[in-house]
């Protein structure tokens, strides 16, 4: 299967070029740095490598990056997209201009370009993030005698079930590969039992690294100026925020501010102010534009708010509008601060839903549809805990959201009990860096490869 895998690396270059020429017509950044794509870049040797794919795993390593630089580790961060290499470039500028810390794009499946890598950065070991593996990476990494963690992991259901069913498939492949990993370090008990299943000898638990991903206060704290705003008719009017929303989504969306306008209505309680984020920039005219379709009213961040999250001019207007449209990148924390309660999209399509965690640290309960596989863990947890509500259809979403609204003291309380469901899951760096320390051990004293 690896032959095979480097073949079809090998026949398909041409399709893989051609895929990032036209991501590069749409944004250039895909074609800055392109050599590094095949090994070249800035050299740091001695480093820490961390592989986190793209922007959400950049930012769940936020705080393990920074455990390893504050006891003196050198730091090499590979990543496949410009959004990714972009938000790691300003959260650690600093320790790029101090030489501490290095950003570089993944290189390609070829066994040439890690060769070439491994010359610039010499890395100690290689964290990979969630469950990313690339076949070359890893084994080209092991004949290096580089040990290879995987870091904030999880094996999903549905990963085991697929891979089950067939010898010649992808995740056949990638479960495979788990043969060639030093240490997993997973997200949940249930998630570590699966891994050991599959043959990974050294496994621990050290929860989910989203929990210690440090809030932006700045924004916190602008969303709040924001609310008081005499134009915005808070906090009077509830706000419901419908975050990460993925295509597939927008209409069952669209349908169900409506109803809950109407339904508060009847209920004789203030219009709902409406927070809407989709998941893609790419999508954002095109979402706004159905919106505004549907017969909403349709405000969009960037034509009110500047850089600063400023209310630009006198300001708009909000009594009348039904939906204040998110078209920004990084600003989450910002549209959740706002929110009363979070809707976090997704699970409303069999791909899943999307991160919790965020809501949860802002005290926020949450609701997800029925699709949650790729949040398994902390879902299931926080589902037991009071804070995490899944519902199965509109109508039961709809309910779900009413009752929130019908008892807002039981909606302060949902927002403490969110906040100590977060506290009590922190610390996962700590213990990240903790089995890292015992992998390494293990390893030198011939325990494990």
């Amino acid at each position: 299967m690896v032959l095979l895998y480097r073949a079809i690396w090998i026949v398909g270059f041409p399709v893989v070029l051609g895929y990032f020429f036209l991501r590069m017509l749409r944004d250039r950044r895909y074609g800055a740095s392109f050599g590094e794509r095949f090994g070249g870049g800035a050299s740091l040797p001695g480093s820490v490598w961390i592989h986190a794919v793209s922007l959400g795993e950049i930012r769940a390593a936020e705080s393990l990056i920074r455990v390893l630089l504050d006891r003196g580790e050198t730091v090499a961060v590979t990543c496949m997209t410009p959004a990714a290499r972009t938000e790691a470039e300003r959260k650690f500028g600093k320790d790029l201009s101090a030489g501490r810390l290095v950003t570089r794009y993944q290189p390609f499946e070829f066994g040439f370009a890690y060769r070439r890598f491994y010359r610039q950065i010499s890395p100690k070991f290689l964290l990979i993030l969630e469950f990313d593996i690339w076949p070359v990476m890893i084994a080209s990494s092991r004949r290096q005698g580089i040990p290879v963690y995987l870091c904030n992991t999880q094996i999903t259901a549905r990963n085991l079930e697929r891979s089950e069913r067939s010898s010649w498939s992808v995740h056949a492949l990638r479960l495979g590969v788990l043969k060639l990993i030093s240490a997993a370090f997973a997200k949940s008990e249930q998630h570590a039992t699966r891994f050991r299943k599959l043959g990974v000898s050294n496994v621990s638990v050290t929860g989910e690294l989203r929990f210690d991903q440090p809030l932006p206060q700045r924004q916190v704290s602008m969303a709040r100026k924001f609310a008081k705003s005499r134009h915005i008719g808070l906090p009077e009017r509830a706000v419901i925020a419908f975050t990460s929303v993925v295509e597939g989504e927008d209409s069952i969306f669209a349908e169900l501010i409506p109803r809950l306008r109407s339904r508060c209505l009847e209920a004789k309680l203030p219009r709902p102010f409406f927070v809407y984020v989709p998941r893609r920039p790419e999508r954002f005219a095109k979402v706004a534009e159905f919106l505004q379709r549907s017969g909403l009213t349709v405000v969009p961040r960037s034509g009110i708010l500047d850089e600063e999250l400023r209310l630009v001019g006198s300001g708009q207007d909000f009594h009348d509008v039904d939906v204040f449209f998110g078209d920004s990148l990084g600003e989450m924390p910002f549209y959740l601060e706002l929110s009363d309660i979070a809707v976090v999209g997704g699970g409303f399509t069999p791909a899943g839903a999307h991160n919790v965690i965020e809501p949860l640290a802002l005290k926020k309960p949450v609701i997800v549809g029925p699709h949650i596989w790729t949040i398994e863990f902390p879902a299931v947890e926080a589902m037991a805990a009071g804070v995490l509500f899944k519902t199965e259809s509109i109508d039961e979403l709809e309910s779900t959201i009413m009752g929130m609204l019908r008892s807002g003291e039981d909606t302060e309380k949902l927002g403490q009990d969110a906040l100590r469901f977060h506290a009590l899951h922190a610390g996962s760096a700590a213990r990240t860096l903790e089995a890292i320390d015992a992998a390494q051990t293990a390893i030198l004293s011939g325990k494990y490869d």
